[in-house]
């Protein structure tokens, strides 16, 4: 996983990008449910892939959406957040629970440098088939494996390997995901 350092005035300059990402999805939210070609049509503008049937229930929101590449056959219910400041790959169907965050970006623990306004930020990366329940929270650098079960309220703070399901706060191993 590749960390971004960002400096105050690197954040400055990419600011008419988010105001982009804040301005297609204040947009996307307001959209009637029944105008779905429109909701692609804005969600293929906000985001930097989307996959065949996607389906992103509003409130969304995100930063930037072009640091998100979404594959197909995923859902992402009411109301998830996701700061984007680095990269977010949720891939093909991953199902996402209401009130999840996801978050790529972070603040150094250094007070000096976090008064600078430091920004540190980690790709986060959402496997195949991996269900994240509601409330969940995703931090920088995680990797969600294929198959992997996000318990409802965890927070993630290390990569969940393939076929386990995980809950708490941290997140930890409570058993394998049995295959058919």
């Amino acid at each position: 996983m590749t960390e971004t350092v960002r400096s105050n005035e690197e954040n400055k300059s990419r600011h008419r990008a988010r105001l982009n990402g804040y301005n297609l999805c204040y947009k996307y939210n307001r959209l009637s449910p029944i105008k779905e070609k429109k909701q692609q049509v804005l969600l293929q503008k906000l985001l930097k892939n989307v996959g065949h049937n996607v389906r992103i229930k509003p409130p969304f929101y995100c930063d930037y959406g072009s640091n998100i590449e979404i594959g197909d056959n995923v859902d992402i219910n009411y109301n998830c957040i996701i700061l984007d400041d680095n990269q977010v790959v949720i891939k093909n169907n991953a199902r996402i629970a209401p009130n999840v965050s996801i978050f790529t970006v972070y603040h150094p623990l250094d007070p000096t440098a976090r008064k600078n306004t430091v920004i540190l930020s980690k790709p986060v990366v959402i496997e195949e088939n991996a269900w994240i329940g509601g409330g969940a929270v995703i931090l920088p650098g995680v990797t969600i494996g294929k198959n992997a079960v996000v318990g409802a309220g965890a927070v993630v703070t290390h990569d969940v390997p393939n076929n386990t399901v995980v809950a708490g706060n941290p997140a930890r191993i409570l058993k394998e995901v049995k295959i058919d």
